[in-house]
């Protein structure tokens, strides 16, 4: 709890899930206009594209307009390697064009990325580098996009080892965490060579971590029957994502109300500046 304001920090954990990550526009939507703070974001793969976005200063309208014009070819290319199909070089380059060059530390909202190491299996959090490249660390699908080399490790999208990481917002020094969940697994009959893909990474997903289980609030958008690619849908998205959090509205400003009420006993949190830039755990 701050000692200054005598509330709770809110944090959120935004998850991974491509297109279906747009919902999270919507959820800051709806806190930022109950007057909800966020103190600080931890993201995933898509929540770590919104999340950066939005901790660089990017407004609600900002993010509603990137949404509106990005696409596939904007933030990718066709690259077939044994490393992968896609390379995700042009997300950099999209990045840097709409929110500009950062330090992780720099930006305005403490944030952090979280990724995966595809050598030893571990969660790989980044708090401190190159924003855009933690980014694309974070977001880059194995099999699909190419991983990315960073101080020697192979990292690849951290939804297989953490995609709602509650415990990394916490770290950033979140009191009270909001987690937004958007990555719905649905059995499918009819699957194709892509499907069975997305079926695999789905299960990988469902079966690591447990951030959701760690939130103080989970918000799960109704994502069934929702495309993982079709960018052309970002309207729909951001308004599930404003429902669901519309949902949830009132348990969050209930619990923010008796924390305000109550004689601040919390600890101080861990400094951002101490939080080293590439935090491992098995």
């Amino acid at each position: 709890m701050s000692s200054n304001t005598g509330r709770l920090r809110v944090g959120l954990a935004l998850g991974g899930g491509v297109a279906r990550g747009l919902a999270h526009i919507g959820v800051i939507a709806v806190l930022e206009e109950a007057g909800v703070p966020i103190d600080c974001v931890a993201g995933t793969s898509m929540g770590a594209i919104i999340g950066a976005s939005y901790c660089a200063g990017l407004t609600v309208d900002e993010l509603k307009a990137n949404a509106a014009r990005a696409g596939w070819w904007d933030i990718s290319r066709p690259l077939p390697t044994a490393n992968g199909l896609i390379t995700f070089n042009r997300l950099e380059r999209w990045l840097e064009d709409t929110i500009g060059e950062y330090d992780v530390r720099d930006l305005a909202i403490p944030f952090a990325a979280v990724a995966s190491d595809l050598v030893s299996g571990e969660r790989v959090v980044l708090s401190r580098g190159r924003l855009c490249t933690a980014v694309r660390a974070s977001s880059s699908v194995p099999g699909f996009a190419h991983p990315v080399e960073l101080d020697g490790r192979l990292l690849v999208d951290g939804g297989i080892t953490d995609n709602v990481p509650a415990d990394v917002a916490r770290l950033l020094g979140a009191d009270y965490v909001i987690g937004v969940d958007v990555f719905a697994h649905v059995l499918r009959r009819r699957l194709g060579p892509l499907g069975f893909g997305v079926a695999a990474i789905e299960t990988m997903v469902r079966h690591a971590g447990r951030g959701d289980a760690e939130c103080d609030c989970l918000i799960v958008p109704p994502m069934e029957g929702r495309s993982y690619f079709n960018f052309s849908h970002h309207e729909k998205f951001i308004a599930l994502g404003e429902e669901a959090a519309r949902r949830q509205l009132p348990a969050i400003l209930a619990a923010l109300a008796r924390a305000e009420r109550a004689v601040p006993t919390a600890v101080e949190p861990l400094p951002l500046a101490q939080v080293d830039h590439i935090l491992i755990e098995a």
